[in-house]
């Protein structure tokens, strides 16, 4: 599988599990950087926050477990560098600082603010030395990578029976093992029936205006030797006509309380096709996601993203100057057109909110 995110030792050993974690502090987060994909596999390796939060922003990384363990593992490489003659408060008080400003990268996502959140509760829990702080930092960090890859791939076990031989899958965006530690979330279940032996097909929408779908689940399926089909967004009514989707499956990127789910701009459109065409729509995503503090979608905070990601898509003009432009990077798919939500619990039917109370309890 691919190595989205990793803690990389200055000697060249990379690490992805907490039982490995180095006692050394020299380490980096080491990323895919998934802008140049898919014409080039390339790894940047950070210790600056400032470079972290810019990885984050421009989306080097991306999809909402990978951010949490970016930011985790960002986290612990940028507090490497503080004074060792720190007192053991005036450090926790500058990595609440640094993990602030990570926090502000991308709004929607909560696995962000959760990762960060669970690091900076640990070292205020456990009084202890600078120098050991730091060695917790990374170990917490490592421990949210390795639980994202087992909470993956145990969706994944969960899914797989939804993914019958000869199925047509439908997708949208990348909730892959790019946009997590290992297996991804949407794709998780694919993988598995992969490994299984199933023959399916997966159509990947393209997703504008980032080309997520085409440019990364395109990339990785294919990769993967599964057979995939790359379709503009628009298509995706035409080939739920023509009979050739049996499911849809999607990540996310924040759910409320009431099983309202916000994933990338367009899953929405992709839900009330599926309704009109009576296709099931699943979400993929772990316990981590499920944002209980909010009532319901209309409080999930939607990310307003550049408007030359439109004007100047990939660096060409597609539209004029004098056009007003609206880009908002997600959308929330009502609990109501949702089918089931894939969790490492299991999967969970409506009602969504005495199921996740239930869950939680």
């Amino acid at each position: 599988m691919l190595d989205p995110v990793s803690w990389k030792l200055n000697n060249g050993r990379v690490i992805r599990n907490a039982q490995d974690a180095p006692g050394e502090l020299n380490g980096k987060l080491r990323l895919i950087d998934q802008t140049m994909l898919p014409e080039k596999l390339h790894y940047i390796e950070l210790d600056d926050v400032n470079e972290i939060y810019d990885a984050i922003k421009r989306l080097a990384v991306r999809g909402a477990p990978a951010i949490g363990c970016a930011a985790a593992l960002g986290i612990a490489a940028t507090a490497q560098k503080l004074p060792d003659n720190l007192t053991p408060n005036e450090f926790i008080s500058r990595v609440t600082d640094l993990a602030a400003l990570l926090n502000s990268s991308r709004p929607t996502a909560v696995n962000l603010a959760w990762a960060l959140e669970r690091c900076t509760s640990y070292l205020g829990s456990h009084p202890t030395t600078v120098k050991q702080h730091k060695v917790n930092l990374i170990r917490s960090g490592l421990a949210i990578l390795a639980e994202d890859i087992k909470l993956c791939r145990t969706i994944g076990n969960h899914g797989v029976s939804l993914i019958t031989p000869g199925a047509g899958v439908l997708t949208h965006c990348n909730a892959g093992a790019l946009a997590t530690g290992d297996y991804g979330t949407a794709l998780s279940p694919l993988y598995v029936a992969h490994e299984n032996g199933i023959k399916f097909k997966v159509f990947a929408d393209e997703t504008r205006p980032l080309l997520q779908g085409s440019r990364l689940t395109a990339w990785e399926l294919s990769r993967a030797g599964i057979d995939v089909t790359t379709i503009c967004d628009n298509m995706a009514g035409q080939v739920m006509k023509e009979g050739k989707i049996d499911l849809v499956i999607v990540g996310s990127d924040r759910i409320a309380a009431n099983g309202d789910a916000a994933n990338k701009i367009g899953t929405y459109s992709v839900a009330i096709l599926a309704k009109y065409h009576n296709i099931p729509f699943y979400v993929a995503a772990p316990y981590s996601t499920i944002d209980m503090k909010l009532n319901d979608g209309a409080a999930i905070p939607i990310e307003q993203r550049d408007p030359d990601e439109i004007k100047n898509g990939f660096g060409r003009r597609t539209a004029p100057d004098s056009s007003n432009f609206y880009n908002p990077a997600f959308d929330v798919t009502p609990h109501e057109l949702i089918t089931g939500i894939i969790t490492e619990k299991g999967l969970i039917k409506p009602p969504f909110k005495t199921a996740f109370n239930a869950l939680y309890a």
